[in-house]
């Protein structure tokens, strides 16, 4: 039997068994921007009983169906640069322009019910401002350069110098993005619709439920797979 070890980060355990998540989004551990403390200080700062956590990542790892769940860590830089792209940067390109036109009109229409609705607009055109341009110079700068690394068995020369100076920025952004996903959670009850909702504003609260979870596992797959196998790459190249 697997022993698991509460001084793990919790950006391993994801990383191990990607059905993990399941346990850490309904509990609201953060294990994409946050995935780099131990699962020990992350229910400390939850205020959540770590064996109680252990013991449903226990259950979780019986529980799960591998066969749905793609294993990133297995993949090569190459192919999990390639499956971000066609996963993640593909449904937000297709998603975001759709949000932006929901949480335009609910705040809109809404915002004198609930003027919580005004701030969930505004951390929705940060989150997309951030988002935009995130994912262009990860298609055109970073990404490139980590499948070359992958490419070359010898050491290269980046204009950017390391590989890591790029996955710096990413991950700066990347907490932005999650500050950004906070504010929308909070603003809207943690994506709950008030008695007197709209259709469209259901609609746009799974809408923004279901983009928290991509995120997550969007910045899961980069912060604690890919970046830091990249890293790892070029420094055994030296």
């Amino acid at each position: 039997m697997l022993i698991l070890d509460a001084e793990q980060t919790v950006g391993d355990f994801v990383r191990q068994k990607p059905t993990r998540a399941r346990v850490f989004d309904s509990l609201k551990i953060d294990y994409c921007c946050g995935g780099k403390i131990s699962l020990a200080r992350a229910c400390g700062k939850r205020g959540i009983d770590v064996d109680e956590v252990l013991q449903a990542i226990s259950h979780s790892d019986e529980q799960a169906d591998t066969g749905t769940v793609v294993d990133v860590d297995s993949m090569g830089l190459t192919e999990l640069a390639d499956h971000i792209e066609a996963t993640h940067h593909a449904y937000l390109r297709e998603e975001l322009p759709r949000l932006d036109f929901m949480t335009e009109k609910v705040s809109r229409v809404h915002g004198d019910k609930d003027e919580r609705l005004l701030q969930m607009r505004q951390a929705f055109i940060a989150l997309k401002a951030e988002l935009d341009p995130h994912m262009i110079k990860e298609e055109k700068v970073l990404f490139p350069i980590v499948r070359q690394l992958e490419a070359s068995a010898e050491r290269q020369d980046f204009p950017c110098g390391s590989v890591a100076n790029p996955i710096r920025q990413m991950e700066h952004e990347h907490d932005l993005a999650g500050d950004a996903l906070a504010i929308l959670n909070e603003s809207t009850d943690a994506y709950t619709p008030p008695d007197w909702a709209c259709n469209t504003y259901r609609a746009m609260l799974d809408s923004l439920a279901r983009l928290e979870a991509d995120m997550h596992q969007h910045i899961h797959k980069e912060n604690n797979v890919l970046f830091p196998k990249a890293i790892r790459l070029e420094q055994a190249k030296v």
